[in-house]
Formats: C-alpha cells, sequence, structure tokens
C-alpha cells in the first residue's frame, strides 16, 4: 500500500511539472533562444510557420520551431525617437515567398522594440538555403513601417530576400546574379520585397522619397531592394 501511495504522489508531482513546463514554453515560445539580442520582450499578434521547408538543403541537424500563437508581455526597452514619434505602435505584416512562413506582429511600441518580435523576424527572414539566423537591423524594419503607412497598404510585404549568408552571397555571385560582394544582405540591413497589388515603381518611388538608405529598383524580378547603407539609388 505505501508503494503504490508513493507511486501516486510521484506520478501526480511529475503531472504538474509536466504542467508547468508546457505553460512556460507556451506563454515565452520557443524561439527566444534564437536571437541573444536583449532588446525587450514581446507583443506578438499572429504567426504562422508551415510545418516544413520548401527546400531540403538546410544544414543537418538544425532544428527550429514553427508554431501559431499569440501572447503579450510587458517589458520594453527605450529606443530613439522615430518620425512617427516614440510611442508609436508599429506593426509589420510579412510574408516569405520561398519558406510561406507568415506573421503580423507589433515590433514596436510603448518607446521600445520588443524581444519576441524581433526574434519572429529574424526567423522568418532567415537564408532559406542555409536556414541561418541573423538580427535584422531596426532601422530596416523602421523603413519597412514608414514605407507601408506613406502607401497606405495593409497586404503584407512579400519578401524575395532578407538576410543572405556568406556562403549564398557567394553562391549567388558565382551563379551570374549581379550580387555585390559585401552585399549588406550579409549583415541583416538588407531587403528585397514587393506588395501584391501595388507596382514596384511606386514602391521605388516612395523609397526614394523617403531618402533613407540605398534602393535598388528591379523591373525584370519585380521587387524593389531597401537597405541601410548611404542613401543611394540604381
Amino acid at each position: 500500500m505505501n508503494e503504490h501511495i508513493l507511486k501516486t504522489t510521484i506520478d501526480e508531482e511529475s503531472a504538474v511539472a509536466s504542467r508547468r513546463k508546457f505553460l512556460k514554453q507556451l506563454a515565452y515560445g520557443s524561439l527566444l533562444a534564437i536571437s541573444g539580442s536583449g532588446v525587450a520582450t514581446a507583443a506578438v499578434r499572429h504567426v504562422i510557420y508551415p510545418g516544413r521547408h520548401r527546400h531540403s538543403n538546410a544544414h543537418p541537424g538544425r532544428s527550429h520551431s514553427r508554431h501559431h500563437y499569440s501572447h503579450k508581455l510587458a517589458k520594453h526597452t527605450s529606443s530613439p525617437a522615430g518620425p512617427f514619434g516614440d510611442s508609436a505602435h508599429k506593426m509589420l505584416n510579412l510574408h516569405n515567398i520561398h519558406t510561406g512562413d507568415k506573421l503580423k506582429l507589433t515590433y514596436f511600441e510603448q518607446g521600445s522594440y520588443i524581444k519576441d518580435a524581433l526574434q519572429e523576424i529574424n526567423y522568418l527572414l532567415r537564408d532559406y538555403r542555409t536556414d541561418d539566423i541573423h538580427p535584422i537591423d531596426t532601422a530596416l524594419l523602421d523603413q519597412l513601417f514608414d514605407l507601408k503607412q506613406t502607401l497606405g497598404v495593409k497586404k503584407p510585404f512579400h519578401i524575395v530576400s532578407g538576410y543572405r549568408s556568406p556562403l549564398t552571397n557567394a553562391l549567388l555571385r558565382k551563379q551570374g546574379h549581379g550580387v555585390a560582394e559585401h552585399s549588406l544582405h550579409m549583415q541583416g540591413r538588407a531587403i528585397d520585397i514587393r506588395v501584391e497589388g501595388v507596382q514596384i515603381n511606386t514602391i521605388r518611388k516612395v523609397a526614394v522619397a523617403m531618402a533613407r538608405g540605398g534602393v535598388g529598383y528591379y523591373p525584370g524580378s519585380n521587387f524593389v531592394h531597401m537597405d541601410t547603407g548611404d542613401f543611394r539609388t540604381w
């Protein structure tokens, strides 16, 4: 009888511990370990990751969680004022056309960037060929937000290229894609985009008028390049 009571007690304690672990993972998400940027905790509104990659050449043994969840946490870190003010509520809607990953989230509010949101963005904008992840420059995200506000669009930015690993960059250069040797994509400071229903020439004109960073126009490939380097156009 004593052994039975002991076993029952152990089973109950294990169940409680498992539930606590599950609730903790649900609250914080398994992607918290991906980026060590340390800038604030998140308010992620809506995240969708397909159950598999469309490409199978990722690094072996590398694993990332794919989930669909919503949660709010309050910790923030201060950040510089942007064109829409310190307390602006900044949201982005992104769709990676190569992986199918989608997210719609607030990445900045109450004067601070939100850590979890930045980690989600880092993941969505990863190098889909190698699955490498790199922190994305928050100035680039602000450029996208200001572009969205000026265009007045609610549809997602379709991501043609986000972060690009040195391996991928070298491969594309070798294949003759006109890729710069020291591309800002390798620093998480550049992105190639389009928006459904909006002519890329319109996107280019607005991006040029913003006069922030580089703006490249690629009508043949149907995308506009934006980066956080010196202001220039091509």
